[in-house]
């Protein structure tokens, strides 16, 4: 399965991407917008939005795209470790 990453911090990429490893899932993160944002998000079965650390114009970029592509969204406020595994928890466990 493969799962895209947006928001949380800069620090914990490499955090997040063992993690989802983990649970067998091949992760990208975009802790920051960047301007070809759209064009590398690619094709996942999964989109995870950490709400608390992304811009409204990223979230409402990657809602577009997900929505033009059928991606599933998840949805977490926080972005720890503890509500990235709850997430893979749910989706991929």
């Amino acid at each position: 399965m493969s799962v895209v990453i947006i928001g949380g911090n800069e620090c914990m990429v490499c955090q997040y991407e063992k993690i989802c490893k983990d649970y067998g899932c091949k992760a990208k993160v975009f802790a920051k917008e960047r301007s070809s944002f759209k064009k590398k998000l690619g094709s996942p079965d999964l989109m995870i939005l950490f709400t608390n650390t992304v811009s409204h114009k990223m979230v409402n970029c990657a809602v577009t795209e997900a929505k033009r592509n059928k991606i599933q969204i998840a949805r977490a406020h926080s972005s720890s470790i503890a509500a990235l595994t709850n997430v893979l928890e749910t989706y991929c466990g």
